[in-house]
């Protein structure tokens, strides 16, 4: 029992656990309870809540405790802060006219043949000193803040050298200390081909061999990506570089069945990769392996919609085969410019049938599962972070249906207010 609670939460209309069954993500039904308290409140002591439940339960633990701040949240719901599990934030500048070269007809792929895409922003990137690239996407993270991100995964691989893919880690580790954000960083030196590499085969023992034994030593990533695609990294390929991050210790993930069906979704389960991400074209047999692994299905609806496309990742199918599913924003510079965990969870709901709280629980519990992070984030349980949202309304399900407005009115970080709309 603490002698001082440092703050008080009281008078939620709804107060959104999200906590999870057991041992594990959210999976099949128990992705559809978001652990709803009516009435409720939490107490925080050093940033970590100490009780959350009913108002009369929460002041029945906390007994003679003295509270030093007392919030009444009028009625409003009250929720965990979002995890966005996959991102490509640090990056240089937005690409509006290939968007607007999508809609005229040019494919993603057609678009990088030509020199965009990924390989533009390469160039780009190379050329930013690591300053301002540190500026412009420090403003990029603020602005998830207001929107309900407290912690977030950003990837490298928007160098491709060793020298710039340092400097995208360097400039990751920085977000984290210099924002109230928790920042997770993935290296993705295999996120494309350099064309100074011609059919890509040295580049890739360049990744493994010279990259990742510096990433390695000098801490700069948990995880390890590759874009496993159609004339980027096949099968082969991508295996080579799960044993290559296993051996350095790196937690495995893969974008995964974006465009063509590959079969990295079953390499994925079948390594133990934490995550598989995208699984727009995943196979049953794909679904099939998810669902028996614990390999998270992260999901990102907003790059779907941004491509005008109508096939969305089967969410249903994933969800009702028992795979626990996650969403992210997959916030990047060409494909999904936009970091709103918001919209990400109004399109899963609209576009691929989740309800609201299978994506509220996608978008916290299972997103911090997928990073690592569940032990601390991801559900308002007592012992973790004091990581949560206030909303200016009191039905969660406004969130995903009243889309276009960002219903965030405080977010806390380790119990501590790090925006409020109202002041």
């Amino acid at each position: 029992m603490p002698e001082t609670v440092d703050l008080m939460l009281h008078g939620a209309g709804q107060l959104l656990t999200c906590r999870g069954p057991g041992k594990g993500p959210k999976r099949s039904s128990s992705l559809s309870d978001p652990g709803l308290v009516e009435n409720g409140a939490i107490a925080v002591a050093d940033g970590k809540i100490f009780a959350v439940g009913t108002e009369e339960d929460v002041r029945k633990k906390i007994g003679s405790a003295r509270v030093a701040e007392s919030i009444d949240t009028g009625g409003r719901a009250i929720l965990p802060g979002w995890v966005d599990p996959h991102t490509h934030a640090v990056f240089s500048h937005y690409r509006a006219d290939e968007y607007e070269a999508r809609i005229r007809g040019e494919s993603y792929l057609e678009i990088g043949k030509r020199g965009g895409g990924i390989k533009r922003t390469v160039r780009e990137v190379r050329k930013m000193d690591e300053e301002r690239l540190f500026d412009v996407s420090r403003r990029r993270l603020l602005g998830m803040l207001k929107q309900g991100v407290t912690t977030v995964e950003i990837k490298s691989g928007y160098g491709l050298d060793m020298v710039s893919e340092l400097k995208m880690l360097r400039v990751i580790a920085r977000l984290g200390r210099e924002t109230p954000l928790d920042v997770v960083a993935t290296f993705m030196g295999a996120h494309e081909k350099p064309p100074e590499y011609g059919d890509g085969a040295e580049y890739l023992r360049v990744v493994i061999e010279e990259m990742l034994p510096v990433v390695a030593k000098e801490k700069l990533a948990e995880f390890i990506d590759v874009f496993c695609e159609s004339g980027v990294f096949d099968l082969e390929e991508t295996a080579r570089v799960f044993e290559a991050g296993t051996k350095y210790g790196l937690g495995l993930k893969v974008h995964a069945e974006e465009i063509t069906p590959m079969g990295s979704a079953e390499l994925a389960a079948d390594a133990g990769a934490v995550s598989a991400d995208h699984l727009v074209k995943v196979s049953d047999e794909g679904i099939r392996k998810l669902a028996a692994s614990s390999t998270i299905a992260v999901l990102l609806p907003s790059t779907t919609f941004l491509l005008g496309s109508s096939e969305f990742a089967p969410a249903r199918k994933l969800i009702d085969a028992g795979a626990a599913v996650a969403i992210a924003s997959d916030f990047n510079p060409g494909s999904a410019p936009s970091g709103s965990m918001p919209l990400a969870i109004a399109i899963a709901c609209s576009q691929m049938r989740m309800t609201p709280a299978e994506a509220i629980n996608a978008a916290t519990l299972n997103a911090a599962w997928s990073i690592g992070r569940a032990d601390r984030i991801g559900s308002l349980a007592p012992g973790k972070q004091a990581d949560l949202l206030i909303l200016g309304v009191s039905d969660y399900r406004c969130v995903p249906y009243r889309f276009g407005t960002n219903h965030v009115r405080t977010v806390l970080k380790k119990g501590q207010v790090v925006f409020d709309r109202a002041a």
